[in-house]
């Protein structure tokens, strides 16, 4: 018995350490954010100054505004049309679905650095001016794929005449959609909206090359403020810490609540 309580002991050694790593860099910076003085590396007393600077710097409300409402606008048009797109290919010829799927793997395998220079040569040969435009559809482009990835394996996993028995049932296309097809993959459609809307607001490379005209999201906006020290990048930082961790656990503790409600009744 000795060996194997070693093994567990060193075991949750290495988790502890582990964790440790991970998670001491985000404490630090929420502790600094509340750090009295400008200095980085010595707290010398709580303040909540550069919360104040934050809410009052109107460059920086700017990049958070447009971050949330760029996450927003390409997480919920991503995720309709690839979850059409998944849906139609479900139903499509295998040689296309195949082909297709290969296709919609590149933007995912493919380098970041080389989307944002193609989208950048791309925008610059149709002379659009770089922008919030620019910028949304950038972040629609490669969050749709994600979306399509997630959401195809629960269609494989469906019953392919589900659709079909709807429709004899005397349902519309549109109903046998929404009502049969949609409620039975939601776990797919949801879980690659969280992932499109995670890699849009965490988006930088990509953002930084097309976007223009003073439009920039929260990455821009740090890369920028971290040549210099400014306290206020560890203020904006805890406020996404504390909006991620508020996400999570709303929709990690909703289903939850629910189904022990379900079971009540």
């Amino acid at each position: 018995m000795e060996p194997k309580q070693r093994t567990g002991i060193g075991g949750k050694v290495i988790l502890g350490l582990t964790a440790l790593f991970f998670y001491l860099p985000i404490l630090y910076i929420i502790v600094f954010s509340f750090n009295d003085s400008r200095s980085l590396t010595k707290f010398s007393g709580f303040s909540l100054q550069w919360y104040e600077r934050m809410f009052s710097d109107r460059t920086m409300m700017q990049a958070v505004v447009y971050t949330i409402v760029i996450a927003i606008l390409a997480t919920i048009i991503s995720t309709l049309a690839g979850t059409l797109a998944a849906i139609g290919l479900s139903r499509s010829r295998r040689a296309l679905r195949n082909v297709v799927e290969q296709v919609n793997n590149l933007p995912i395998m493919n380098p970041e650095i080389v989307t944002a220079i193609g989208l950048l040569m791309f925008f610059s040969a149709l002379g659009v001016n770089k922008g919030f435009l620019t910028l949304l559809l950038a972040h629609i482009m490669f969050c749709t794929p994600y979306v399509i990835l997630s959401v195809s394996p629960k269609l494989r996993s469906l019953d392919p005449n589900l659709a079909d028995a709807a429709l004899d049932l005397g349902a519309t296309p549109l109903q046998a959609l929404t009502k049969v097809i949609v409620p039975q993959i939601m776990p797919g459609i949801i879980s690659g909206a969280l992932i499109a809307f995670t890699m849009s607001f965490d988006d930088f490379i990509i953002s930084y090359f097309v976007t223009g005209n003073g439009v920039n999201n929260i990455s821009i906006l740090v890369y920028t403020m971290s040549k210099r020290v400014n306290p206020s990048i560890n203020a904006l930082s805890t406020l996404v810490i504390v909006l991620i961790t508020v996400s999570l656990l709303i929709v990690n503790l909703v289903p939850i609540i629910k189904e022990r409600r379900r079971e009540k009744e």
